[in-house]
């Protein structure tokens, strides 16, 4: 009878070693690697000891000098990337199905952090890309989810998918209508990536976060919801939501959920998202099918209500501008 309890102290030391052999032997795909998020969570996994495949669209340049920094270009932050333990770098494109494939080879799972390159100030106002365009958020943020998907589909190893998007479930709030704008529909087309994983019948984790942006700005404490609920707006940084993705594949829990992540005030929030992981649920609500046609006529009508107000400005100035020169000539 006393021998029961050692067995069970056996046991658990056992599944706890289990644990650890898994987490050291498994192995993460990271699309987005240069970018801010991309790059944090590669350095994360490295530091756990995790083995990662990044994937790279050019080539690493080895007269290039390797750099971290905040203004240090892609190019320097691959080369940095690739020095670290454990990483390997696999060159192809996220909209690429064969890059795709040999991006999640003999991977556990895959950390979908890409975005769309930002295009210069305004271009897109004056300069729409075409759907079909490689560049287009429809490429980047739908076609390459679906090629994630289906290489997942066909992987005999990888079980997970984890896509960052954003809060964009209301195509008329003044966020998305401004990121459709200047982003060739950026927030109307995550939102179809979104609905992609929920319909593929696989692992998935969506993260929907507040406003990324640089490791010194005020945070405050950790909050998250799941069900695709809704927090108010707040800034994170990078690295918490690198460490949100890296942390939430240790949770059978958080597997077809959809999580909302921001930043709440001192004595609301937890320090870290374990204890949040712990208590999220998979997705229950029935999440709207298609948002893309109500995202854009959003855009259309901030464009005609921007456009109006160019006008009117534009009226007003010729008007001063005449009244101006009158007095100059009489």
């Amino acid at each position: 009878m006393a021998a029961a309890p050692t067995h069970r102290f056996i046991i658990s030391l056992l599944l706890l070693l289990l644990s650890a052999i898994r987490a050291y032997a498994m192995r993460v795909a990271v699309t987005g690697t240069t970018g801010r998020l991309g790059r944090e969570a590669a350095q994360l996994l490295s530091a756990k000891g995790i083995a990662t495949n990044c994937l790279l669209r050019h080539p690493i340049d080895s007269s290039i000098t390797p750099s971290i920094d905040k203004d240090a270009s892609s190019a320097q932050v691959a080369s940095y990337l690739s020095s670290l333990p454990g990483v390997k770098m696999i060159e192809g494109d996220a909209t690429d199905k064969s890059s795709c494939k040999a991006l999640i080879q003999d991977c556990d799972a895959v950390l979908a952090l890409h975005g769309p390159v930002k295009p210069p100030p305004l271009q897109s106002l004056f300069r729409l890309l075409p759907e079909d365009d490689p560049k287009h958020s429809k490429a980047v943020n739908y076609m390459a989810v679906q090629n994630l998907i289906d290489a997942v589909r066909q992987s005999p190893t990888c079980k997970r998918i984890v896509r960052v998007t954003g809060k964009g479930e209301d195509p008329f709030g003044i966020f998305s209508i401004l990121i459709n704008m200047l982003g060739n529909m950026a927030k109307g087309w995550n939102y179809e990536g979104e609905q992609l994983l929920r319909d593929s019948g696989l692992d998935y984790t969506i993260v929907r976060p507040g406003v990324m942006g640089r490791d010194d700005i005020p945070t405050g404490k950790l909050a998250l919801v799941d069900n695709g609920q809704d927090l108010p707006v707040s800034s994170v940084t990078h690295s918490q939501i690198a460490d949100l993705c890296v942390e939430c594949l240790n949770y059978p829990n958080a597997a077809r959920a959809t999580l909302t992540a921001m930043n709440v005030e001192e004595g609301t929030g937890e320090d870290n998202y374990a204890p949040l992981l712990e208590k999220v649920n998979a997705d229950t609500r029935v999440f709207p099918s298609t948002l893309l046609e109500e995202h854009k006529r959003g855009a259309r009508i901030g464009s005609a209500v921007l456009a109006s107000f160019a006008a009117v400005f534009a009226s007003a100035f010729i008007a001063v501008f005449k009244s101006v020169a009158s007095l100059l000539t009489s």
